[in-house]
């Protein structure tokens, strides 16, 4: 989860510890600190569970794409289970520097960190980029939306997108189907696929 693209006024989860742990890979029970910044909170443990159940826990070779990074949670859960690529955008320059040294401490060569505004940066990507994107904006900035939007056209037929909010998502954009939702607690969650486009 991530606080930046936004700006003032985001509402803080309650509860934020002071670390994540990795629950799954290479990484396992690494543990990523939690940047004290009002209103980041990264994804819950059995969120992240949950998650990495329905991809099918390896993701050797997948690109993958952690718009609004936070912890870096997401994606270095992605990265340690395989992923040849991983992007994470951060806003906030503490954030990133978090982000780097955590990096740096794991040696994720398959990493990359990027200070950006994540929607703004998105809507500069190239189509079908991505395999996976993650989406874990704050809760009160309304950038779900907006990057749910974009988020269609960066994955190809089949690419993944994973999107978590203060509210159950209604109907996915059109291009996309959603197999898989839960929730837990005030986060409601949703793994969301591309669909193939039926031959002519």
């Amino acid at each position: 989860m991530t606080r930046s693209a936004g700006g003032p006024g985001r509402v803080a989860r309650p509860g934020r510890p002071g670390e994540v742990r990795l629950i799954g890979g290479a990484w396992k029970r690494s543990k990523l600190r939690v940047p004290d910044i009002p209103g980041l909170r990264p994804t819950p443990d059995r969120v992240r569970e949950t998650l990495f159940n329905w991809l099918g826990q390896r993701l050797d070779g997948w690109r993958c794409l952690d718009a609004f990074a936070g912890s870096g949670a997401l994606g270095f859960e992605a990265a340690s289970r395989g992923a040849a690529e991983v992007l994470l955008l951060e806003q906030d320059a503490g954030a990133v520097a978090g982000l780097q040294a955590a990096r740096q401490r794991l040696g994720g060569t398959t990493l990359r960190v990027e200070r950006a505004d994540a929607l703004a940066w998105m809507r500069r990507c190239a189509d079908a980029t991505w395999d996976l994107v993650f989406l874990d904006p704050p809760f009160d900035t309304g950038l779900l939306a907006p990057a749910l939007s974009e988020a269609v056209r960066l994955v190809p037929e089949g690419g993944w997108v994973y999107v978590e909010g203060p509210v159950a998502l209604a109907d996915p954009p059109h291009g996309l189907e959603c197999p898989h939702r839960g929730r837990a607690g005030a986060v409601h969650y949703a793994l969301l696929r591309r669909r193939y486009t039926a031959a002519v």
